[in-house]
């Protein structure tokens, strides 16, 4: 159905195979020479911009230690991200705690690890914060109305609409806190490039108004994530989201940019993935049914969550491609009737497929193993393994 050569190269396949030969399915393996790529087209690409890698894609110990390496920042969820990251004997200066939804437990607790930098979008949250982490520096999401072009929208529960986020920062100077930023997020996987031109023009406004009317000067623009990982649907490449990212800019700021934050996620570490899944079972529903159901050993449950509403749509192949082709509705083992992974989208699948014949999904390094149940009807997690250049790098501190 998909041409492998588009998502992993002749070279890097054998890599994988030769890699992962024997390994019990389901699996994951993470190529770690792809996401140093990325990560250096990324900055070379953004050379202005501070990246802030988003731990909760892909918070393997060998990732962290290989980002740490190339110069990253890291924007942290929890207090137990923060952990794993301070193992690494990673600078607290370093790390931004970019969940607006927090415990003062957990505010104090960053605090007294040295972490003075932290995201907000409510008055009783930046309370919390002034109250446990007294003279931080505080950033204020602003509520970004995702269009249908991001393929994983993250607008609704996060931010708060710029009126309010005027408030918020003229109230975090008052509690003397420092007002230092404001960030947004457009989508994960956001498609159409110009909703960070409608973003940054709200930014705009409030740095100028909270600078003319509050005498309030900001100092930072985070934002956020959203550049693509490859799926099958099709995207610009990384290269013409920065033009156009710092056009708008530059339309916007002039030659007084702020200093601009990336945090990204999938678009560094997704299409380091492949996950390898056998098929259990190939079945159809009556005698004259025109598709199978191909029933593999992951699923929504262990590994590919991102496929409600079907969502993300991955690229996959079977070592039978080549030959002639059916529909097929895709599901996973548990017993559980929202474990199908792709029903309105039909995925054609070899005819020829077999129980145990191994199905490849690819561009899955990212919101998969960590999405994935600790043992829902007994399934143990998914296990991930880290391809890096010498052969396997253990996920251990």
């Amino acid at each position: 159905m998909f041409n492998r050569k588009d998502f992993v190269s002749d070279t890097e396949w054998k890599r994988f195979l030769d890699f992962s030969k024997g390994f019990e399915t389901p699996n994951i393996v993470v190529n770690l020479r792809t996401i140093k790529k990325n990560f250096i087209q990324l900055k070379d690409s953004f050379p202005y911009a501070h990246i802030y890698y988003a731990v909760k894609s892909n918070p393997g110990i060998p990732v962290l230690r290989l980002l740490d390496s190339l110069g990253s920042n890291f924007d942290i969820a929890s207090r137990y991200e923060l952990d794993k990251v301070l193992s690494l004997n990673i600078s607290p200066d370093r790390i931004s705690y970019g969940n607006t939804i927090k415990k003062a437990k957990d505010i104090k607790y960053f605090y007294e690890k040295g972490v003075r930098m932290f995201a907000t979008d409510s008055k009783e949250d930046l309370k919390t914060i002034a109250k446990n982490a007294p003279g931080s520096r505080v950033f204020v999401r602003i509520l970004v109305e995702n269009s249908p072009t991001a393929d994983w929208p993250l607008s609704r529960k996060f931010g708060c609409h710029p009126d309010m986020a005027y408030d918020l920062l003229v109230l975090a100077r008052d509690l003397g806190l420092t007002p230092y930023g404001i960030s947004f997020h457009v989508g994960s996987q956001q498609r159409d490039i110009g909703q960070w031109n409608d973003a940054i023009a709200k930014t705009k406004y409030l740095f100028e108004s909270l600078e003319d009317e509050e005498g309030i000067r900001l100092s930072m623009i985070n934002m956020g994530g959203g550049f693509p990982a490859h799926y099958i649907q099709p995207t610009n490449e990384l290269k013409e989201y920065a033009s156009e990212i710092t056009r708008y800019l530059q339309d916007d700021f002039g030659e007084e940019i702020p200093m601009i934050i990336l945090e990204p996620g999938r678009s560094l570490v997704g299409d380091s993935g492949i996950l390898t899944s056998e098929i259990v079972l190939i079945s159809r529903k009556n005698n004259t049914a025109l598709e199978r159901w191909v029933y593999i050993d992951a699923g929504k449950f262990n590994g590919l969550i991102e496929t409600i509403d079907e969502s993300i749509k991955y690229p996959v192949i079977t070592e039978k491609d080549g030959g002639k082709e059916g529909l097929t509705i895709i599901a996973g083992p548990t017993c559980d009737s929202m474990d199908i992974i792709y029903e309105t989208e039909k995925y054609k699948l070899p005819i020829d497929l077999k129980p145990g014949d191994q199905i490849y999904w690819l561009s899955t390094g990212a919101y998969t193993s960590t999405y994935a149940s600790v043992a829902f009807n007994g399934f143990p997690p998914l296990k991930t393994y880290y391809m890096g250049e010498d052969g396997l790098e253990e996920d251990t501190v």
